[in-house]
């Protein structure tokens, strides 16, 4: 179940990031590495988020969190505690923009709030091949809308 949370997050990531927030990572920053550098270290963020959703599936389990909505409510509650404070953190000594911060915030949150639905609803049923399923489906799906708004994107970019 917690490999399931982690496979959710990775749609998640890669339809928020290469997607919905996609133009944060292209500013001209000081604080961010060139694109092609970051593209080479994303095993490294998808890393984290195994980290994240090991400690995710844990908590819950040691607190019997069970359901998907309260499951997303309690990964929101953990991801906001957790990344806001890594985003405050970031600013006091960083030269991130207030776009990328709000950004890295947003996303993480959300993430983390995914894990939470599916871990939580991975402990509330005996079918895990249908919830599999499920987030496969969902990944499918957010993949397909990042590929779509990254060909709007390069419409809509003159050369």
């Amino acid at each position: 179940m917690g490999f399931v949370g982690w496979v959710a997050t990775l749609g998640v990531d890669l339809f928020l990031n290469a997607g919905v927030f996609a133009g944060v990572f292209f500013e001209s920053s000081p604080f961010l590495l060139p694109p092609g550098e970051l593209f080479l270290r994303i095993p490294l963020g998808y890393a984290s988020f195994l980290l994240l959703t090991g400690l995710l599936v844990w908590l819950m389990a040691r607190l019997s969190i069970s359901g998907w909505r309260t499951g997303a409510r309690f990964g929101v509650l953990v991801g906001a505690a957790i990344h806001g404070a890594g985003v405050l953190g970031m600013a006091s000594v960083s030269t991130a923009s207030l776009s990328l911060l709000v950004a890295w915030f947003v996303g993480q949150t959300l993430q983390t709030g995914v894990v939470g639905a599916v871990v939580g609803r991975g402990f509330a049923t005996d079918r895990l091949r249908r919830l599999a399923l499920l987030v496969f489906v969902l990944d499918v799906v957010l993949i397909t809308i990042t590929i779509t708004l990254q060909s709007l994107e390069l419409v809509a970019t003159p050369p």
